[in-house]
């Protein structure tokens, strides 16, 4: 049987109890025959907690202070891990992100993996031996700590197995344990009719996961798709099966559309009146990029001597984003200064199907309508149509594109199979 990389979330080990509880799978991996690594993420709300001591020592804690004082969440639950491990009879080693040569930039906070170097791993497990991997961290080429950022112990689990070399012709799997049971066609907290998936194409996952579908972190699954590891998302406290995200099938295609997600809260900047010549956007996005803003939609309407472009960020960084833009302004020359609008958010559909079926488009828009929704912008991708729409008209919206697609149910009712996108 191939090896497992096992991962859990900071809900499935938020106590000694749950700890243990998670130890008995792996453990069940292990007797199974199985070559195991298990990647873990720090207790419970133990991030946020380490987060708010650095608050209360430091009015403005240093990046490179931070990473260190928060790789020490994941390190202890590894360390306990590798205790409950041993009690059940099985040899196990726990292992920090440097020590499970994880290679990072030195992008401290959101680091970005450069290399894993794998041969103390294959040594413990040529040895018999679990491998406790403490999650969402490396080390920097100047041996500091560094973190991975959002999702980071995903990152994690997901680029070992692609170093070593989890497939599905091995027999290999990369499991991500959570609260959920797996990839659902709409938030269930927000739509209670929503369905799990059994399967998802690693560019639908992508999507979802870019959009607001927490089960799985975006960086994640491009590795995952990079490397064609397949990975199951499952409960960590049920045996039932999850939602396996693999390379697209041919009859993935057969449904426009697999799921629909809600992005609940965003702001609108625009910057009005500027110049209408070569090179200006560029400079305004270098603006906001140095200063790691992150941009979503962006619209541009000219007329004959100005333009104005208008982008959404992420509500609870308006207030850098908009300082930025006023700089970016004010550097390109923009006449009509920088507006802002609140109260927004965004509601997507996506799916492989729409490359090969029109009337999407129509259907989701068709949908809101009949809600009485007003639809503020649209955007679109090969496989991804998004609204953007009030806040405070996000659940409804969300359920009600649900609806129109026939995601609650088994059979999936899709528009005239043709050859256009939208």
């Amino acid at each position: 049987m191939g090896l497992v990389v096992q991962k859990f979330g900071g809900t499935s080990v938020g106590d000694a109890t749950r700890i243990r509880r998670c130890a008995k799978r792996v453990a069940a991996a292990r007797e199974d025959g199985r070559e195991v690594v298990v990647v873990v993420s720090a207790m419970g709300h133990t991030t946020d907690e380490l987060l708010q001591l650095a608050a209360e020592v430091s009015t403005s804690p240093g990046r490179r202070d931070l990473d260190l004082l928060l790789s020490t969440g994941e390190a202890v639950t590894a360390a306990l891990m590798s205790m409950a491990l041993r009690d059940l009879g099985h040899d196990a080693v726990p292992l920090t992100g440097g020590l499970l040569g994880i290679r990072t930039d030195r992008g401290y906070g959101s680091a970005r993996i450069v290399a894993v170097e794998t041969d103390a791993i294959a040594r413990h497990l040529r040895e018999g031996r679990i491998v406790v991997a403490a999650g969402f961290q490396g080390t920097a080429p100047d041996h500091s700590i560094t973190t991975l950022g959002r999702g980071g112990s995903d990152t994690t689990a997901v680029a070992l197995a692609a170093a070593l070399g989890v497939r599905e012709e091995t027999g290999g799997v990369c499991e991500i344990y959570t609260d959920v049971d797996g990839v659902y066609t709409a938030d269930p907290r927000i739509v209670p009719g929503a369905r799990r998936l059994a399967r998802i194409s690693y560019e639908e996952m992508s999507e979802l996961a870019s959009l607001g579908a927490g089960v799985l972190h975006t960086r994640a699954v491009l590795f995952g798709q990079r490397y064609e590891v397949p990975i199951h998302v499952r409960h960590s406290a049920r045996e039932a099966e999850g939602t396996m995200v693999v390379r697209e099938s041919i009859d993935m295609e057969r449904k426009a559309v697999v799921g629909c997600a809600l992005t609940p809260d965003l702001a609108r900047i625009a910057i009005r009146g500027i110049p209408n010549r070569p090179g200006v956007q560029g400079t305004i996005f270098r603006v906001l990029a140095e200063a790691s803003l992150l941009v979503d939609d962006i619209i541009q309407n000219e007329s004959a001597d100005t333009a104005d472009i208008a982008f959404t960020v992420a509500a609870d960084r308006l207030g850098d984003v908009k300082i930025a833009a006023e700089r970016a302004a004010a550097e390109v020359g923009a006449i009509g200064g920088v507006s802002v609008e609140v109260g927004l958010a965004k509601v997507s559909v996506v799916g492989v199907g729409m490359r090969t079926h029109t009337g999407v488009a129509a259907t989701m828009f068709e949908s809101l309508a009949a809600a009485g929704i007003r639809i503020a912008n649209i955007t679109t991708s090969e496989i991804k149509i998004s609204c953007i729409v009030p806040k405070e008209r996000g659940a409804e919206a969300l359920a009600a594109v649900h609806d129109a697609f026939g995601l609650g149910s088994a059979a999936v009712p899709a528009p005239a199979r043709v050859s256009a996108t939208v």
